[in-house]
């Protein structure tokens, strides 16, 4: 979609349909709906999606850490230390199976604040030579803040030599819809994700901002020369736009796609695959409706905007993104994990190459925030409370 095509539609129809979450970003409660339920009113949502089946592995569930606030990534080093990240500002150690009480020394100071706090946490591919780790987290003020991208210092104790490689623009003044994952390409370019803050669904097609948007840059946090271009204006760094709220990046090498996954709003949670120069239609198309369940667009697609490789509608709330390699569930081999918030799951999208064949619920009833494939093939997830209580964990999952 081009820069002037943007342009028109936005003057066209956004004020019509536009209608801003709440501050809260919760959903709004009637006879028919409520935030438990996850989607809403489904008698509004014309484009439904089939509900996953109940899971038939059999897994052994294993808690390593408890009492985690909001654990939000997790991050394996060769020496077998796990890193989680909790939204408020902490990075929490656990090394030969025990929950350090004391956090890491050396993290960011992060504006922690609704949905804003601290988030992914990528070890570099050399980092046994270098010890170079990145960090995505909120910064700034309620009035004035931003998703900052920063490299750092990890020698297995503290965090240090911290520096911004990368802050989104403009500033914004919510604390909604942050993006925040991080993941490294097969081109050694750094990858990550950009919410539209909520409020701004407009600026998700306003291409001299970062808003919902994949970005991709140098590991120095300078612009790649090959890069799409988005048109007149239109800032550099941006790799693909369209996005509402992205929680999930995982880069697949055998497939070579970059999987992304996104929020809707009630409804319209969509898997993206990242194809550079590509504009994913929010807000101009979705399969979803807006919190008081008014339309946001007549629109479930759009010429000149990508259609989701798959779609959740009532919603899940999709966090965490990872596509399970190896041999240790039988069968699993290149499918797609998911974690889910709104309807808590973890979800196995079961795939035959590049298709989707089917999909499976697992830890019924968990809020899971991130999910990994360790090292040892074990899948590692994280579960939180909504607003903040230490009840999080860190769960290790292999069949039983």
């Amino acid at each position: 979609m081009t820069f002037s095509i943007r342009q028109t539609l936005l003057a066209g129809w956004t004020a019509v349909f536009l209608i801003g979450c709440n501050d809260n970003n919760s959903v709004v409660a009637t006879a028919d709906a409520s935030p438990a339920q996850g989607g809403g009113n489904a008698s509004l949502q014309k484009k439904r999606a089939p509900d996953a089946r109940e899971g038939q592995l059999a897994l052994s569930v294993e808690t390593l850490a408890g009492g985690l606030v909001n654990p939000w990534s997790i991050a394996f080093f060769p020496d077998g230390t796990i890193l989680v990240t909790e939204r408020p500002g902490r990075i929490r150690a656990i090394r030969n199976g025990v929950l350090e009480a004391e956090p890491i020394a050396g993290a960011p100071k992060v504006l922690s604040w609704h949905q804003g706090g601290l988030f992914d946490i990528l070890p570099h591919p050399d980092y046994a030579e270098n010890n170079i780790i990145f960090i995505s987290y909120a910064h700034g003020s309620k009035k004035t803040n931003h998703l900052r991208i920063a490299q750092a210092i990890f020698d297995g104790k503290t965090i240090s030599n911290l520096k911004v490689i990368y802050e989104t623009t403009p500033p914004k003044d919510t604390g909604h819809h942050f993006g925040g994952r991080l993941v490294r390409g097969p081109d050694d370019k750094l990858y990550f994700t950009m919410g539209e803050g909520s409020r701004y669904k407009e600026k998700a097609q306003d291409m001299t901002t970062s808003y919902g948007a994949v970005i991709r840059l140098n590991e120095d946090g300078s612009v790649p020369d090959d890069n799409p271009d988005f048109g007149e204006g239109a800032l550099p760094e941006l790799y693909s736009k369209g996005h509402r709220n992205p929680q999930g990046l995982a880069y697949d090498s055998v497939r070579n796609i970059l999987w992304q996954h996104e929020h809707g709003p009630r409804g319209g949670d969509e898997i993206n695959i990242i194809k550079p120069g590509v504009n994913y239609g929010w807000p101009i198309a979705t399969y979803g409706i807006d919190y008081n369940g008014a339309r946001i667009t007549p629109f479930t697609e759009y010429e000149g905007t990508q259609q989701p490789f798959k779609y959740w509608t009532p919603s899940i709330a999709p966090s965490g993104l990872a596509i399970y390699r190896g041999d240790l569930f039988d069968g699993w081999d290149g499918d797609l994990l998911v974690g889910a918030m709104a309807r808590p799951a973890l979800h196995r999208i079961i795939m035959n190459g590049d298709k989707e064949i089917g999909e499976e619920r697992y830890l019924v009833g968990e809020r899971i925030r991130d999910v990994r494939i360790g090292p040892d093939g074990a899948i590692y997830v994280t579960t939180e409370a909504r607003y903040g209580k230490p009840v999080g964990k860190l769960l290790r999952l292999t069949p039983r």
